[in-house]
């Protein structure tokens, strides 16, 4: 275990030391930023999806919460943005603990249930009659802020701190009994799993996490509408992304977000008539060949791959 760590921290350092210092030699500054971003949300989807069996569709919830959370600190009380930092996530933290109760469901059910409850703080958000607090559907302009250098920066943070977390969840006792959990739940609880505390834990670091850099993200950007923040299409990537590599592992997004958003920057951009047919043949030839991600290749021919 303690080689395999040193192995992933080998592998993960050079990641996040690189992300850090490619604004200097690269020009597109926003397409790197989005890349850490899209890492750290396929990262949390890994947290509450890969380790323990449910898939939230409407994960941007806590993506937008932190962003909302982030966001009234610095309009009402003209906050620095570190501590704003801190009220994003402790804004998805409590969206989280609201929707605790939807653990109780399973599959597909948990999945809609989440996307509903993302649409329906959309709606609360964007509601004109609170508009003197969240600025409604006119959407957010924060001044004094804009930085996006610094917000870059602590975006890297946040994308260590979620390497962290996924390695500890992949390589310690509590991370072994969320994907017992996610085997078997009935199985894990007769060992002595506690399954509704550690599903909970899950559930709120995988909020935490979506809420940080989505806090960020309001701080790179400063000028957002509701509907951006809440944009369920940042769901959907997450996702794919967290599946096209391979989930409960480490280097799994990193590796779907490395291919797909690549090639969504790569084709989609500079030739989107031919990027829906590409992106669509590459999911299509996952679910058919590849249906645990494309680090099950590396398993195939024997090697151990974290």
């Amino acid at each position: 275990m303690r080689r395999s760590m040193c192995h992933l921290i080998f592998i993960l350092v050079p990641v996040v030391i690189a992300f850090a210092l490619l604004p200097r030699v690269y020009s597109n500054h926003l397409l790197l930023f989005n890349f850490v971003v899209f890492l750290v949300l396929a990262q949390g989807i890994n947290v509450i999806y890969g380790f323990s069996g449910y898939l939230p569709f409407g994960y941007v919830g806590f993506f937008g919460a932190g962003a909302y959370g982030f966001s009234l600190l610095v309009l009402h009380l003209h906050a620095h943005p570190l501590p704003a930092l801190a009220a994003g996530a402790v804004a998805a933290l409590l969206l989280g603990v609201i929707l605790t109760p939807l653990l109780r469901l399973e599959g597909a059910y948990f999945a809609i249930a989440t996307l509903a409850a993302s649409e329906a703080v959309l709606q609360v958000i964007s509601n004109p009659n609170l508009t003197d607090i969240t600025q409604g559907p006119y959407g957010v302009r924060l001044s004094g802020v804009y930085a996006p250098r610094f917000a870059y920066g602590m975006a890297v943070a946040i994308l260590a701190f979620t390497f962290l977390v996924v390695i500890f969840l992949r390589n310690s006792r509590f991370g072994l009994a969320l994907q017992a959990i996610r085997e078997n739940p009935i199985s894990a609880g007769m060992a002595g799993v506690n399954v509704v505390r550690a599903r909970v834990i899950a559930w709120l670091v995988s909020a935490l996490i979506a809420g940080l850099i989505g806090a960020v993200y309001a701080w790179y950007i400063s000028v957002f509408y509701p509907e951006t923040v809440f944009d369920l299409g940042m769901s959907i990537f997450a996702i794919v992304f967290a599946l096209f590599g391979g989930t409960a592992t480490i280097l799994g997004p990193l590796l779907g977000v490395a291919i797909l958003y690549g090639v969504y920057n790569g084709i989609g951009i500079a030739t989107p008539q031919y990027f829906q047919l590409v992106y669509g043949a590459l999911i299509m030839a996952l679910v058919l060949f590849l249906p645990n991600g494309v680090l099950s290749l590396a398993r195939r021919w024997g090697l151990n791959v974290p």
